[in-house]
């Protein structure tokens, strides 16, 4: 199998420290999230790290969002479609801004 591409393993590991504890989330001073990233694709092949499950879309990576929006979720996203589909199972959605603020991505590792 092909490696992964360096952009979702940048992207994991930018997003693994949000576990640790971060703001403005579910009405919390600081959550604990579980933190999920949905690849598909090429990135397929990409295993999770230490504060990050990571899940393989079978199909369309939006479908398997969707599928695990829920109540206690907060999904990241700019696609409207996807906002309503997650919105609809009761999940909050932010924006990419939301999450490009709490993450140092640009220090990410780029070596994975």
């Amino acid at each position: 199998m092909a490696r992964p591409p360096r952009g979702a393993a940048r992207l994991r590991d930018a997003v693994a420290p949000l576990a640790l504890g971060v703001g403005g989330l579910g009405g919390f001073d600081v959550a604990f999230p579980e933190v999920v990233l949905v690849v598909e694709g090429q990135a397929r092949g990409i295993e999770g790290v230490e504060g990050v499950t990571v899940v393989a879309a079978p199909a369309s990576g939006d479908d398997t969002i969707a599928d695990l929006a829920t109540p206690v979720s907060t999904v990241v996203t700019a696609d409207r479609e996807l906002r309503s589909r997650c919105e609809g199972a009761g999940a909050s959605v932010v924006g990419p801004r939301w999450l490009l603020d709490r993450v140092d991505y640009g220090s990410a590792s780029r070596a994975r």
